[in-house]
């Protein structure tokens, strides 16, 4: 095995979802194809990611709505890493991003916590060199 692919995201709607991963965060919409029953294989990434991406999965019942934004009970469960903390940040902020704190200056890199539009935690973060 050489690296993880992708990982499911419970979404209320493909497309106010598509709508925030591409437009506010910068992703780019990699794949969005009908699977019958209103279903879609919707896959979102970084630009310039090669191997790995964001399956948007439409929550389908109740028990997986109930999931929606808190598919981590509460912790940061996804991590964004850039090479440019500040025009990110200042380009995510601009664009309505919910960051949660200030950017920080830790040992490992600059890190600032942010939700996405359903309330899930992500990190900005750019490492140390």
């Amino acid at each position: 095995m050489s690296h993880i692919s992708l990982t499911a995201l419970l979404v209320r709607d493909y497309d106010e979802a598509i709508a925030f991963y591409v437009g506010s965060l910068g992703f780019e919409l990699r794949e969005d194809t009908p699977r019958g029953a209103g279903k879609r294989w919707v896959v979102v990434a970084p630009r310039g990611s090669r191997e790995s991406g964001l399956l948007l999965a439409r929550a389908d019942g109740p028990g997986q709505e109930a999931r929606i934004g808190d598919q981590t009970g509460g912790r940061v469960g996804h991590f964004l890493i850039t090479d440019d903390f500040e025009a990110d940040h200042g380009r995510m902020t601009a664009a309505g991003v919910r960051f949660l704190e200030e950017p920080r200056y830790e040992p490992y890199g600059t890190v600032a916590v942010f939700e996405d539009l359903y309330g899930n935690r992500w990190d900005l973060l750019q490492p140390k060199d």
